[in-house]
Parts: structure tokens; sequence; C-alpha cells
């Protein structure tokens, strides 16, 4: 089964996609406009590309515990449950900016660049992970 990868930002979506053999890549990036208008642009990749299921980042907080946007991510992980009727896991995703941060920085993008590919990177960290554990089990 295909899935995509969405690291949930203020500003900005980042969307990631596995393939058929497993690897994951980043797809791009969805600037935010709204619930509304956000979820169906996922929606848009998430038929375009053919996905079965979706994995959507939990931003927990450092001693486990949900705000705001933790709160968010579970609100948005619930429409796209009822738009696509499909499988939307929700998935920890402490640190993956940070780490996709500093792996676009060892690579040498520059400030401007990494901003343009943080978030879509950040996508790809969160569903390897969720992935990587799901074969797990």
């Amino acid at each position: 089964m295909l899935w995509l990868g969405l690291d949930l930002g203020k500003r900005r979506i980042g969307v990631a996609a596995s393939d058929e053999l497993g690897w994951v890549h980043p797809v791009t990036v969805i600037e935010r406009r709204g619930n509304g208008p956000d979820v169906e642009q996922v929606e848009r990749i998430f038929r375009e590309r053919e996905a079965g299921a979706v994995v959507v980042g939990l931003p927990l907080n450092m001693d486990d515990s949900e705000g705001p946007a933790a709160r968010g991510a579970r609100r948005f992980a619930e429409r796209l449950r009822k738009l696509l009727n499909c499988r939307v896991e929700l998935w920890d995703e402490r640190l993956t900016s940070f780490e996709a941060e500093q792996m676009l920085q060892e690579a040498g993008l520059d400030s401007r660049r990494r901003r343009r590919v943080v978030d879509q990177m950040a996508a790809v960290l969160i569903l390897r992970s969720f992935l990587a554990s799901d074969r797990e089990q």
C-alpha cells in the first residue's frame, strides 16, 4: 500500500509519499490557506498518487503532553479520515523538523533553500519512521 506522510506546520504542510518499493520521497509543500483548502489539496495529492493511507505528524511536547498544535493535528487527521475514508495514523514527530534542518544544513543548502524544503524532509522522516515501525509489528 502507498502512503502519504504529512508534516503540519503553521504556514506550510510538508508532503512525502512512499512508492511501490517502500522508498519514501519528498513530494511538495502546501502553503496553508485554512483547513478546508488544505484538506482539499491533500486529497488531490492522495488521489493523484493513488495512496491508500496517510500518516500525520503529531507534535507532542517533550514531556509527552499535547498542546494546541497536537490537538490541531488530531482534528486535521480526523477530517482526512472522513474525507478519504482510509487509514489515517498519527505519529510522534518530535524533533523531525530540527533533524531535517540539520540534514539539509550538512548537505550544504543555504538557509533560503532549506526553508523551501525542510517541511518536505520532515514529512519524509515522519513517514520513514512510521513505516519502519509498522513493518516491525
